[in-house]
């Protein structure tokens, strides 16, 4: 689900007979539940809406969705061989780990 470029997972809780979900690309925590597909979006859009409030109050920038950027840290060794890897295909370090990245996750979707 998505709302406002904030991304949630939902899942139901067989005992409660309820959904309840939680916003993913952020470090925040924004949650929401309903009985429905219907009320799950108005609850999603109701939590995300909640939470933009109180950071205005609060006078906060909210967090936005993930920047798409973070810091890895690895032995020297692990680094040298991950450029070197990309030296050989011809492309940055950035963007072979990028495509790898990508390529390991569409991995774990075909197996999950």
């Amino acid at each position: 689900m998505h709302y406002k470029g904030y991304e949630a997972v939902v899942e139901f809780d067989e005992d409660a007979e309820i959904f309840h979900g939680e916003v993913i690309n952020m470090r925040d925590v924004i949650t929401f539940q309903g009985t429905s597909a219907a009320e799950l979006k108005q609850a999603l859009a109701d939590s995300v809406e909640d939470y933009l409030a109180f950071c205005k109050e609060r006078d906060e920038e909210p967090e936005k969705p993930f920047s798409g950027q973070f810091v890895v840290r690895t032995e020297p060794s692990v680094h040298k061989a991950l450029s070197s890897a990309a030296r050989r295909e011809g492309v940055s370090l950035n963007k072979w780990v990028t495509r790898t990245l990508k390529q390991a996750v569409s991995h774990e979707v075909a197996e999950g």
